[in-house]
């Protein structure tokens, strides 16, 4: 399942010697896929965001020599569901919905040409399954804001188990969720450092998970008698993220802490965006070594391997005539261990070329703005207008964590959840700004009446 695994390539290597399905993973497809057909629209995601928490991603039906992995099986009920439901006729594209479209055919298209052979196709077809059939299906079942918040409740409630099996996995060792397989039994050390990661791949996309579901608990905490398991699930997330012993998610957790603390000064968001930009050229200009040299001196555990990272980024940014066009096969040439992708815009890049990254930049500015936007309007309800924001937090702690990891497991499926949700956001606020536009002719006219009266 390549769409879902492209990234850290010696995690990728071990990850192959897990098999078959556990036969307790497929009792808990059959039931959540009958749950994703038959539960509310409201709460019909859950079976899947369950699945993302506890099954590990490379847990699969093998059928006539082809491999059918969970996440993609239930995907394609919810697909189901949505079409004889009819749940997707009424939703109207928006500017994020063709944007994320076009990113997807673009890595495709570039992609194929990249490799030139069916294989690469396949791949890509793949890849794209992953990316609109999560993207698109959360798009037909959250409609509005109380919508989100069901989310963020389940999430929530997920967490929390998976909060107290790391805690049991810090204090023994053992992964519980090995039991499935496609994970180690036996937790990774590094530096006398356990590096816990539950259902997920690798230790720091299962901390990029825990760190973006912060914010969405911080700002639900206090709506609709949602505030003792808000507490619950900040305590969840802040445990798996320190549990994973990883930098990259550390740091992310705390761009979500900076972003939540930045919604008292959102009237003066364009300021610090723009002062936020000419310090790293004030920087670039004075600093001997390149800005994002930067993050050499970014550690918080000892064992990080910053170094790395920065000499991908070097090496992406001095080589630009190689994977500008079309991308680029490998990046092993660049240096020492540098075949090993842990960026995810930098994954994007050299599987991509320029366009597909500039796409993919483009949906992350423009879902930023939707939430910015709703912020703004002051059509959302008390309340609702935090649970916008803290969206836009959550993205942006995606954004952090993309310069420590390529997402290559289930963390991009909460990504694309994500994505999606802005995008409702937007349509939201749009179908709001309509609606009053409508009403103000009518109230001026009543206005005018009384007036004449």
């Amino acid at each position: 399942m390549e769409g879902f695994s492209t990234g850290i390539s010696h995690e990728r290597d071990m990850m192959q010697e897990y098999g078959d399905i556990h036969p307790l993973a497929l009792a808990f497809t059959l039931a959540s896929g009958f749950l994703m057909l038959l539960l509310p629209r409201r709460a019909a995601l859950v079976p899947l965001i369950f699945a993302v928490v506890f099954i590990p991603i490379q847990q699969r039906v093998i059928i006539a020599s082809l491999d059918f992995f969970i996440l993609r099986i239930l995907v394609l009920l919810g697909w189901v569901r949505v079409i004889i439901r009819s749940e997707h006729q009424e939703m109207k594209l928006n500017r994020i919905d063709k944007l994320m479209l076009l990113w997807t055919f673009s890595s495709v298209v570039v992609y194929s040409l990249l490799w030139q052979t069916s294989g690469a196709l396949v791949n890509r077809l793949g890849t794209s399954f992953d990316i609109i059939g999560v993207y698109f299906l959360t798009r037909f079942l959250v409609r509005s804001m109380d919508d989100v918040l069901w989310v963020a409740k389940t999430l929530a409630v997920a967490a929390i188990p998976v909060a107290l099996a790391m805690l049991v996995e810090r204090q023994t060792g053992r992964n519980l969720f090995s039991i499935f397989g496609g994970v180690p039994e036996y937790t990774i050390v590094r530096e006398g450092k356990l590096r816990c990661q539950g259902a997920f791949s690798h230790p720091i996309t299962a901390g990029s998970f825990s760190a973006s579901l912060l914010p969405l608990f911080v700002a639900a905490r206090n709506l609709n008698g949602r505030s003792l398991l808000m507490y619950f699930g900040i305590a969840a997330a802040t445990l798996i993220t320190i549990s994973t012993s990883s930098s990259g998610p550390a740091l992310a957790y705390l761009a979500g802490v900076i972003g939540i603390f930045l919604w008292h000064y959102r009237k003066h968001m364009r300021v610090i965006r723009w002062g936020f930009v000419f310090t790293l050229l004030g920087l670039h200009m004075v600093m001997k070594a390149p800005v994002w040299a930067l993050m050499l001196k970014v550690k918080i555990f000892g064992a990080s391997t910053a170094f790395h990272r920065y000499r991908l980024f070097d090496q992406f940014v001095n080589r630009v005539g190689e994977w500008w066009l079309l991308g680029v096969q490998s990046t092993a040439s660049w240096g020492y261990y540098l075949f090993d992708v842990t960026n995810h815009f930098i994954r994007i890049a050299v599987d991509g070329g320029m366009i597909t990254l500039a796409l993919f930049i483009a949906i992350l500015a423009y879902c930023f703005q939707s939430a910015g936007r709703a912020v703004k309007s002051g059509y959302l309800k008390p309340g609702h207008d935090k649970v916008a924001w803290a969206l836009g937090v959550s993205l942006f702690v995606h954004v952090v964590a993309f310069f420590g990891v390529s997402y290559f497991d289930q963390v991009k499926v909460i990504l694309y959840m994500n994505l999606a949700m802005l995008a409702a956001v937007r349509s939201l606020t749009e179908e709001e700004k309509r609606l009053a536009a409508q009403v103000a002719p009518v109230s001026a006219i009543g206005a005018e009446g009384t007036s004449r009266a």
